[in-house]
């Protein structure tokens, strides 16, 4: 159990739940109105710390420099969101939804706590109950009911802290899709042309002269006869080698873009209230020109 006196200790240090596990920074300490007990704890989680969840803070325990609490990191991350009135007190029907969602009774507590004897720990209590928080102390809270509250201003303090949330906006790497590379074959037409070459006939024919004669009558004078030419052509011919004609791979290339995003941010405004004050006999007297 955390004593109200362990709750500077508390505030602004590492929270782990029981499996060891960081959960984030204690933001504030919220004590019971009627015990003056600390009751709950809240946490920074979430991305720069932007969400406060509620712990149940009874059966937490101070380990060195750090508060571990009896419950694991994810289901202190999802408990439920509260609304704290600009008191900084938690109503009971709030604590009652935090109670239900960490499995404890609500009742059987409150009895437990208000049990005779040193069982009892709500016995012998005084004091404003309220939160301790890092932004300051809030307005005093009246003890009237089982809800938990803001711890009141120490005396002789006459101001105020106002705080306000602020947004603070990161980046994370995800996976948008996948590039990959796949080689197929295909088949293509191609035409070219080439010269191709090819042997006609032609007959020539030449009178008998000095000059050939003896090899005209060298035959018999006259007979059958039959002389064959072979002819020659070219053709194409179709042949196909692979040659390797270029390299392709993948790179990935970083592209800056603006992006704007938009959120909302929380802030206290603090107004100043005074009560009407009777006007002096010194008042009136000026009033009527005297």
């Amino acid at each position: 159990m955390i004593a109200k006196e362990q709750i500077p200790t508390v505030l602004d240090h590492p929270v782990y739940d029981t499996e060891g596990k960081k959960v984030g920074e204690a933001r504030h300490v919220f004590v019971d109105d009627a015990t003056g007990r600390p009751a709950w704890v809240t946490v920074k989680t979430g991305l720069f710390g932007t969400s406060e969840s509620f712990v149940p803070i009874k059966d937490a325990s101070m380990v060195d420099d750090h508060l571990k609490v009896p419950y694991p990191k994810d289901r202190i991350k999802d408990a439920p969101r509260v609304d704290v009135d600009r008191g900084g007190h938690l109503d009971a029907s709030e604590e009652q939804r935090l109670y239900a969602y960490y499995g404890i009774a609500w009742d059987d507590a409150w009895q437990r706590a208000n049990r005779p004897g040193e069982g009892g720990w709500a016995h012998g209590t005084a004091g404003a109950a309220g939160r301790t928080g890092t932004e300051g102390m809030a307005g005093a809270e009246s003890m009237t009911d089982r809800g938990t509250a803001r711890t009141g201003r120490p005396a002789g303090d006459d101001a105020m802290t106002r705080s306000e949330e602020q947004m603070h906006v990161g980046t994370e790497r995800v996976e948008t899709g996948h590039v990959r590379l796949r080689k197929y074959v295909v088949t293509e037409e191609v035409q070219e042309t080439v010269p191709v070459r090819h042997e006609e006939v032609r007959v020539e024919r030449e009178p008998i002269t000095d000059a050939n004669r003896e090899q005209a009558l060298s035959g018999p004078e006259i007979t059958a006869a039959e002389h064959e030419v072979t002819l020659h052509e070219e053709r194409p011919v179709i042949e196909t080698r692979a040659v390797p004609v270029e390299r392709v791979s993948l790179r990935t290339d970083e592209v800056t873009e603006e992006e704007t995003v938009t959120g909302q941010v929380r802030k206290e405004r603090i107004d100043v209230e005074a009560d009407d004050i009777p006007d002096t006999p010194r008042d009136r007297d000026e009033g009527r020109g005297k």
